[in-house]
């Protein structure tokens, strides 16, 4: 009887996992002479990544080439908004639990760098992506 309830508690455990990770990120945009203060925000992405960190706000971004490669994603992408740019992206999974990368910009002639990181926090329930 006792194993059966364990049985039973475990399948709901699993059952309860939810879909998304929860990162605490930080990203810092740098230009020649040039850096922004870092921005800090939450990100819900799906557990096993199929595209990028979202653009930031005001622009639209399409990604081309995303790739996964043992602990490293990198992909292509063009943004238009506030600005149109074409980039390339690279993150690497440090942990399973911490990232750091780089998305490297060209805009209107000038280099535009986004450093990124990321921690896992824990999970959530509506990813991006």
């Amino acid at each position: 009887m006792a194993a059966a309830s364990m049985s039973i508690l475990a399948t709901a455990a699993c059952g309860d996992e939810r879909p998304g990770n929860l990162w605490d990120t930080t990203s810092q945009m740098s230009m020649t002479g040039m850096s922004m203060p870092a921005q800090k925000m939450q990100l819900c992405t799906a557990k096993e990544w199929t595209e990028p960190p979202p653009p930031p706000p005001g622009q639209s971004c399409t990604t081309t080439d995303f790739q996964k490669t043992d602990n490293k994603v990198t992909w292509k992408t063009q943004c238009t908004g506030e600005m149109n740019m074409t980039g390339e992206g690279e993150i690497t999974f440090n942990t399973e639990d911490s990232y750091s990368g780089v998305i490297k910009f060209v805009a209107e002639g000038m280099s535009v760098n986004v450093a990124l990181t990321g921690t896992k926090i824990g999970e959530c329930d509506n990813p991006v992506g």
